[in-house]
């Protein structure tokens, strides 16, 4: 494989990831821009080139942060959108045209990617009163395989992942000084690992949102959760190795 097709990812910054797999570019939950209602963008903005020749979209669940109708905007309203199953008519009536709805076990296939659909705990509805879809995770393989857990909690049947994932891209906090219910802290997502064992581990869905005001008294949830997650994979996984990517950082596969 030359090095203009080495296969790669991207971490953005949140939830947002740039796969460059199978000879496509998938781009994960994308959240592209600086402010968010009351969250506000903490790294650098996202490079423009991002959101190019992007060949499909990979919609984990409807919350706010991980389905932005801005940042898909951008992207252009025929961009192909893979979404859970209960998500294709909200988009359809916003004007996209290429939505494919994926229920847990549902495959798809973009250029030379297999995209499929792995269980997920989390409630992903569209709040307040908004749609109500199902919540997924991703496996994408092409020459390598990548999971992308999206939003979940821990579940047994992350085991099942066990034996093929060249990387895992784990939640490892979220946008705020606290955790919801449905997220993974740092000691989850270690556990996470132990049981999907993947080569390389890297965390995500840190340190790049945080509520406007916050930073100066509760700003240690921007910084410490990979190194949490880290020490926690070294005693729970260590043979697996945990990459700690910048918003913007890239890895080779």
């Amino acid at each position: 494989m030359s090095s203009s097709d080495a296969e790669r990812l991207t971490w953005v910054g949140h939830a947002t990831v740039l796969l460059e797999v199978g000879g496509a570019r998938l781009l994960t939950d994308p959240l592209l821009r600086s402010r968010l209602a009351h969250l506000r963008r903490h790294s650098a903005r996202p490079a423009p080139e991002v959101a190019e020749r992007i060949d499909a979209v990979l919609i984990s669940h409807l919350h706010f942060d991980h389905l932005d109708l801005a940042s898909l905007k951008r992207l252009g309203r025929h961009v192909r959108v893979l979404v859970p199953r209960g998500a294709g008519r909200f988009l359809r009536r916003l004007g996209f045209t290429r939505v494919e709805e994926l229920a847990v076990g549902d495959t798809a296939t973009v250029a030379g990617a297999r995209v499929h659909a792995v269980h997920a705990i989390h409630d992903g509805r569209r709040r307040p009163l908004g749609t109500v879809a199902e919540t997924l995770g991703f496996e994408i393989s092409g020459a390598h395989h990548v999971y992308f857990a999206g939003d979940t909690d821990l579940y047994d049947d992350m085991r099942s992942l066990a034996g093929r994932l060249d990387v895992a891209l784990l939640p490892v906090w979220g946008w705020g000084p606290s955790l919801g219910p449905g997220h993974m802290d740092p000691e989850a997502a270690a556990r996470a690992v132990a049981l999907a064992r993947p080569r390389i581990a890297v965390p995500i869905h840190w340190g790049t949102f945080f509520p406007v005001g916050l930073k100066r008294v509760r700003g240690r949830a921007l910084v410490d959760p990979p190194q949490e997650f880290a020490r926690h994979v070294a005693a729970l996984a260590p043979e697996v190795e945990v990459r700690v990517l910048a918003p913007g950082g890239e890895l080779e596969l």
